[in-house]
């Protein structure tokens, strides 16, 4: 009787993930070539809104999904691929802009900050790896400056 509620269970688990694994094909989403780095979390832009070749880092630059997508504890995603559904980086990262600063700002630490702010997130993770790959390839080819990356209005 036991052995006939295990297989009974193995196959039920197994028709489970046959769908969830089905579905979670056409669940995904598709990343345009090009992304408006537009957030409705912010009343109002300050700065040129940043277009992320998102192709581009992919195919041209070699940058794998979890260089950028990562989960709550700041782990990259690694197996992640394209077409997979990934959270907004709002749905963490918050609070829009950047973390208050002057003598009346709370004491953050910069990984604080990070997971708090949307713009020091942003700024964090791309900035960090454009100095990573000028350094790597002795050049300036990655923006690193506002102006670099936020166009003029």
């Amino acid at each position: 009787m036991k052995k006939h509620n295990f297989v009974r269970s193995v196959v039920m688990v197994t028709i489970a993930l046959f769908v969830v694994g089905i579905t979670g094909l056409y669940a995904g989403t598709t990343a345009p070539d090009v992304v408006k780095m537009e957030n409705k979390g912010y009343a109002k832009h300050t700065k040129g809104l940043v277009q992320f070749s998102h192709k581009k880092h992919a195919t041209e630059y070699k940058a794998g999904c979890g260089d950028c997508h990562h989960d709550e504890k700041g782990k990259p995603l690694a197996s992640l691929k394209e077409g997979d559904d990934v959270k907004d980086c709002f749905d963490c990262h918050s609070k829009p802009g950047l973390a208050p600063k002057g003598k009346n700002a709370p004491k953050l630490s910069k990984k604080e900050k990070v997971q708090q702010f949307h713009a020091e997130a942003m700024h964090a993770n791309c900035i960090e790896c454009h100095k990573t790959h000028n350094k790597k390839t002795k050049t300036k080819a990655a923006p690193v400056t506002c102006k670099d990356c936020h166009p003029k209005k």
